[in-house]
């Protein structure tokens, strides 16, 4: 059958075709996309092309396709699997695979599997290892959103905290305590405050920071301080590049204790120290961000890794445990993976979006595979309402949503283009 896909031939060397898809085996699955979110991480891969460690040496006779934070529903089963899933299931997908020791995974290393397209096949490892996931909600952006939100998770879940009677590690943030989420205003920073509110071991306190008040304010309008107190969880949005003295000011308010908990989501050296000097007794510090740069390093005071037992980690991405809780959270209306959305798009605005990904402000660009559509970010919904009904109905419901991209949004779309 024909499919529609981005495929990636080499560095900065991205194209939208239709192209043959194979039968499927016995032990393959035959799936329609729908949604698929834009990761940082593609962009790396696109400018990186064959040197990056996940993407095959014949990509330019071979092309694979891109994105790996995709959902849709299932076509055709594999005889292998039919026990397991049906036609009509809708899916999440894990695309972090790690078989058998290799690095290939979805959107980076398969000819015929990855998100950026209109129908994909997955291949029997993905089954075997169970990342493929019937999910039950209403929404498909949801269940594209899922991936990135399992990363938010997984980081939550991996930091821990030390016991001097015994040496256990207590795994997770701490309860009761301090969190601070640097740089924390963008779509993955807002996934954690959303997860943050929700947490079986509330903390007392999460501190958000950026330098941008266009930034911090849209962060309020989504998630709001009053939501956080309704909570009982004290939220602060914090704006360091108007503060004479950074480090004090954010001390001051934990009442000079500190911060229990410290994830850094920029990779900027300055803010990763800044991370280190702000943690409390047994603080720990989970450096989120992704560098390009091999040989990016900061500063760590060891004398109060010493003394005082201030620990560093870092995190990529979640494991399946973290993608299913994600989905189940999301479609129980738990947390809110649409705070990350900005921006939404159809099947023809991936490449470009995905070339210039750091140059377009916002948070997440979400898109939809089967049909066409600029990429539009959700503020110009209103103006562009006054001219194309279809924005008109759109923007009405994200009035109706606190300007939250949202199910009733989606569906929308889904009549509009037919889906």
């Amino acid at each position: 059958m024909k499919s529609k896909a981005v495929r990636m031939y080499g560095m900065d060397d991205l194209r939208l075709e239709e192209f043959e898809l194979p039968e499927i085996k016995e032990d393959e699955i035959l799936v329609k996309v729908i949604s698929d979110s834009i990761c940082m991480s593609t962009y790396k891969l696109v400018k990186q092309g064959k040197k990056h460690k996940r993407a095959p040496q014949n990509i330019d006779t071979n092309p694979i396709i891109i994105g790996h934070e995709f959902g849709g529903d299932i076509v055709k089963v594999g005889a292998k699997w039919q026990n397991q899933f049906k036609p009509g299931q809708k899916f999440a997908l894990q695309p972090a695979l790690n078989y058998k020791g290799s690095l290939a995974s979805p959107g980076y290393s398969y000819e015929y599997f990855g998100g950026a397209c209109t129908y994909c096949i997955i291949p029997q490892e993905v089954m075997e290892l169970g990342c493929l996931l019937n999910y039950d909600g209403e929404s498909y952006f949801e269940a594209s959103l899922g991936e990135p939100m399992s990363c938010i998770i997984g980081g939550y879940h991996a930091n821990y905290h030390t016991n001097k009677q015994n040496y256990n590690h207590a795994m997770g943030t701490k309860a009761g305590g301090n969190i601070l989420i640097m740089g924390g205003c963008g779509p993955m920073g807002l996934g954690a405050v959303s997860y943050g509110l929700y947490i079986d071991n509330k903390p007392k306190r999460i501190v958000v920071t950026d330098i941008s008040d266009d930034r911090i304010n849209r962060a309020r309008e989504v998630i709001s301080e009053e939501t956080a107190a309704a909570k009982g969880i004290e939220l602060i949005y914090a704006n360091t590049a108007a503060m004479n003295n950074p480090i004090e000011e954010l001390m001051k308010l934990t009442e000079d204790h500190g911060y229990d908990d410290v994830f850094v989501y920029v990779p900027i050296k300055e803010v990763a120290e800044m991370g280190d000097a702000l943690l409390a007794f047994d603080g720990c510090m989970n450096f989120f961000a992704g560098p390009t740069d091999n040989q990016f390093k900061a500063e760590i005071n060891l004398y109060n890794t010493h003394y005082t037992s201030t620990h560093l980690l870092g995190t990529t991405g979640g494991n399946t445990d973290d993608l299913l809780e994600a989905i189940d959270l999301a479609s129980k209306g738990l947390i809110e993976p649409a705070v990350m959305v900005t921006h939404v798009g159809g099947i023809d605005s991936i490449a470009e979006a995905t070339m210039n990904l750091p140059k377009i402000p916002g948070g997440k660009k979400l898109t939809y595979t089967q049909f066409n559509m600029p990429l539009t970010a959700l503020d110009d919904f209103e103006e562009l309402g006054k001219m194309d009904p279809l924005f008109k109905k759109l923007a009405d419901s994200l009035k109706a949503h606190k300007g939250l991209w949202n199910i009733e949004a989606e569906k929308i779309l889904f009549e509009h283009f037919g889906v």
